[in-house]
């Protein structure tokens, strides 16, 4: 009778030991992740408000797995080879596969990465759903980076599977839809933003209509590059197209990197400010993106917050002390724990354990939720439009990349372990250190700078890609 007891104790005590790690608020690998990441930073990113090494690893983003894209776009960051590469699902699945398991290794259990390269729709459903499962298998939450002109079947065939049940619970799109692109079913040559809200409103529809008929949510942003051309027109969009479902409007300052065939304008005519203030402008309020940093603020501007009717509520406003304090007490006790996609119940539980540690973050966390709800305009009147359906979350961002010209000297010398004293080209290494953008290379173990991969390594990437998936495939001629 005594060992099938002990059996019970050892099934309960492991039981509880699962629970214990299951539920344990940072994982040991998160927390190894986190401290690299932070030790890899240059001193001038290193602020109290830098999420990188605190909160986030940073994004990541695949390469090389599908570079072709049918429309074309005034500027394109691909090189002038990307299109002369075909769509080949084999190919799209084993780079991910190697890229993810890279990524997985160096960056932690856990990190939101973009499933890129040239148009994600171009893969075939089946691919592409393969290509986020793979993503997911190595604790990715992906990102599907998309023009967004494909149909509704496109989409049912990638959310459900054969038996017509739900591959996915939810799924993340991001869609670049701005004047600059040519080639868009319906409209090939826009003449201005406002010309393509339909096609915004028909891209948001298309999901409202996969959740309303087979449960599956999802998450959009909303991309658009920005030039002299287009600058005037940021806040129509945002006004326009914020209630269409987006949860992000995401803007790029367009930079000198890729097929240089399309450059057209002076881009630097046209300042991250400039930028910023228009998108203040639509928001129909101040977006105080210094509260939180993401890698170096030349690069990301980043504004959480939500809107209640018509007016937008910053999350974390950089100018209160309340909120600050907040902040700076979430990094300390809740920096690495996992949000996004985990289940609630888990993300729940693994709170009460931090607060249950310390106590004192409950007075906190209601003085920063007072302080929210003040802005919201009060607890009643938040109430009364969560009731009714008006309150929806809204982030802005903005991602200003870094020309070729500067990039490439750059990084040759962070490779040979040289810290420049030029000061434009010091700038430039500052900002890839703290790049919160990452792409894996496997036959190197390195991990690259988004700016990097487009400004060096695409154009070789894309001459290899070529020879290795021709379009068209031309057969030997037969001896005479």
């Amino acid at each position: 009778m005594r060992v099938p007891r002990r059996r019970g104790m050892r099934t309960v005590l492991d039981a509880v030991r699962r629970w214990e790690l299951t539920t344990r608020p940072v994982h040991a690998e998160t927390a190894a992740a986190l401290a690299r990441r932070w030790a890899e930073l240059p001193e001038s990113a290193r602020t109290p408000a830098q999420s990188l090494g605190r909160h986030a690893v940073g994004c990541e983003g695949t390469h090389g797995v599908f570079p072709k894209c049918n429309l074309t776009c005034q500027p394109c960051y691909h090189s002038a080879d990307a299109n002369k590469v075909r769509i080949d699902g084999p190919h799209t699945l084993a780079e991910i596969e190697k890229q993810m398991a890279l990524l997985r290794q160096v960056r932690g259990p856990r990190a939101h990465a973009q499933l890129i390269g040239g148009e994600v729709s171009l893969l075939d459903p089946d691919d592409h759903a393969a290509a986020l499962r793979i993503m997911r298998s190595y604790g990715r939450e992906p990102m599907s980076m998309t023009h967004g002109d494909f149909d509704y079947d496109y989409l049912r065939r990638l959310a459900l599977g054969a038996d017509g049940t739900p591959r996915f619970r939810r799924v993340s799109f991001a869609a670049h839809v701005d004047s600059l692109m040519r080639g868009r079913r319906g409209i090939p040559r826009p003449r201005a933003e406002a010309d393509l809200n339909p096609y915004r409103q028909r891209f948001c529809a298309m999901f409202a209509r996969l959740r309303r008929e087979h449960g599956v949510r999802s998450y959009l942003a909303h991309n658009m590059t920005v030039t002299p051309a287009n600058v005037d027109q940021i806040a129509e969009v945002i006004r326009d197209c914020r209630a269409m479902g987006f949860q992000m409007f995401s803007f790029q300052p367009a930079a000198y990197v890729g097929d240089d065939r399309r450059w057209r304008e002076d881009f630097r005519s046209v300042t991250g400010d400039d930028v910023w203030a228009e998108i203040e402008r639509g928001a129909g309020s101040r977006l105080p993106w210094r509260a939180v940093q993401l890698g170096d603020e030349r690069c990301n501007r980043t504004a959480f917050g939500f809107y209640t009717g018509d007016r937008w509520v910053a999350l974390v406003d950089d100018a209160d002390p309340v909120d600050l304090a907040g902040r700076d007490a979430f990094y300390r006790h809740f920096g690495g724990m996992t949000f996004s996609g985990a289940p609630i119940p888990l993300v729940i539980t693994r709170a009460v354990r931090v607060a249950a540690a310390h106590p004192h973050l409950v007075v906190l966390a209601l003085r920063w939720a007072g302080r929210v709800l003040d802005r919201a305009g009060g607890p009643l009147r938040f109430a009364w439009s969560l009731l009714r359906g008006r309150v929806r979350p809204m982030t802005f961002v903005m991602h200003s990349f870094m020309d070729a010209t500067q990039v490439a000297p750059a990084w040759e010398l962070l490779r040979q372990g040289e810290i420049s004293a030029d000061p434009a080209i010091l700038a430039t290494q500052q900002r890839l250190q703290a790049c919160s953008y990452a792409m894996a290379h496997p036959e190197t173990g390195e991990l690259v700078p988004a700016c990097v991969q487009h400004s060096v390594l695409d154009p070789g990437e894309n001459a290899v890609l070529r020879r290795q998936l021709p379009i068209v495939e031309v057969r030997p001629s037969r001896p005479a």
